[in-house]
């Protein structure tokens, strides 16, 4: 089924001519047709626009995306569309023009699908409303995928598109990606641009949220990152980063299988040891690291994500501390490229759940969440890759995101082998 090709594929197919676009985007309507009623993963579909782009594709025409269908999750404005993002306030809302991020998706000849379904105003880890209602996993419907982005995973994971634009405040993208056993890049703030994004990426939410890629693999992830990031001048966090091929001689990783003493999933646990030797046997030095100095970053990460809850005195001193955290893990990684941990500390989440078992020990939400959060407090790319039936994190350096995407490709490549 063309459906079931990777991202990369499909693009590879179109631009030899193999495989039309109008074929891809055909083949992705049905799908969304047959799937999309059990699991509820769109909020709207643009069928008639999506198949008159296809026909006018030119196969030649510059672009790393020519006639590829992407989705978009509902938080990104797509011009004369709503911007729902879950809440009955937004109803009447219509956007002027696209997002950024959509912007440079459609420079490069993506074709937009449709828009993918989030809960109200992304403040979940779980997707539903009372305006899209709730979204299902797409292998069992009694199971979460996840949020925010838990839309956009549930249509990837079920092959209704092969890859799109979400965001990641605290894990909104890469816990999703984790559950649906997909791949998600939490890039580093202002590679990709956030303008048109809801809620606004400003100061201070564009501290710990930002724009990223979902997609079923890390070179589709590799892709769709080239494709979108870019300098954008309304964006306060935007950098002119140009985009770089990382040199891998040479690169040591470091190894950290669970949050200090929060309980981890042993099949977690598994995945970031395997990990870490699928990582050595393809030639990188990787040793146990334990990051001293963070176990108060979930707690900051709160205070940030959630601003309006406390004085100016105490959002200065959670800034503070934030710095601090930031400048030793960095010191401590002067010599380690990236690290290998947990996305999370559960495999799956049921509708509603709030409490886990883990390990032998009862765990809140909260505490299920801790190793993703690190990610947005500091500022730093992540990844999330499934490997081997769970999934692995991988958490790298500022601006380093090339190096983190050519790291999980090897990761995935290993995996196969």
């Amino acid at each position: 089924m063309l459906c079931r090709l990777s991202l990369t594929r499909m693009a590879a197919l179109v631009r030899g001519r193999e495989v039309s676009p109008i074929e891809l985007v055909d083949a992705h309507l049905k799908q969304i047709e047959e799937r999309n009623p059990a699991i509820n993963a769109f909020t709207m579909l643009f069928a008639d626009r999506a198949r008159e782009e296809a026909r006018a594709a030119d196969a030649e025409a510059p672009g790393l995306l020519r006639g590829v269908p992407v989705t978009v999750k509902d938080s990104f404005d797509i011009a004369g569309q709503p911007t729902l993002v879950g809440s009955r306030a937004r109803v009447g809302h219509r956007a002027a023009r696209d997002a950024a991020a959509v912007a440079n998706l459609r420079s490069h000849g993506a074709i937009v699908l449709g828009k993918t379904n989030t809960p109200e105003m992304l403040m979940a880890y779980e997707t539903a409303n009372e305006i899209t209602g709730r979204t299902n996993h797409p292998l069992d419907p009694e199971l979460s995928p996840g949020g925010s982005s838990g839309g956009e995973a549930a249509a990837i994971a079920a092959f209704c598109s092969p890859g799109g634009l979400a965001s990641d405040g605290g894990g909104s993208l890469r816990l999703p990606a984790h559950l649906c056993g997909i791949a998600g890049l939490k890039p580093t703030p202002g590679r990709i641009p956030g303008g048109g994004h809801t809620p606004q990426l400003g100061y201070p939410a564009g501290l710990v949220t930002v724009a990223g890629p979902m997609a079923r693999t890390a070179e589709d992830l590799r892709l769709l990152f080239r494709a979108m990031a870019s300098y954008h001048p309304e964006d306060p966090f935007s950098t002119p980063v140009p985009l770089r091929t990382p040199a891998l001689e040479g690169v040591r990783l470091g190894v950290w299988e669970q949050f200090y003493a929060v309980p981890v999933d042993p099949a977690i646990r598994g995945a970031v040891r395997r990990a870490a030797q699928r990582l050595e046997g393809a030639g990188f030095v990787v040793d146990e690291f334990a990051p001293a100095g963070l176990e108060r970053a979930p707690n900051v990460w709160a205070a940030l994500f959630n601003p309006w809850t406390g004085g100016a005195e105490e959002m200065a001193a959670n800034l503070a501390a934030r710095d601090r955290m930031r400048a030793s893990l960095l010191r401590q990684m002067e010599n380690i490229a990236a690290i290998a941990m947990p996305v999370a500390n559960i495999t799956a989440l049921r509708h509603g759940q709030k409490k886990f078992s883990v390990d032998g020990k009862e765990i809140g939400i909260f505490q299920a969440m801790m190793p993703l959060v690190l990610a947005n407090v500091l500022g730093l790319p992540s990844i999330s890759v499934p490997v081997g039936g769970s999934s692995v994190q991988l958490l790298g350096r500022p601006y380093e995101d090339e190096l983190l995407l050519e790291l999980a490709i090897r990761l995935q490549d290993a995996a196969k082998a």
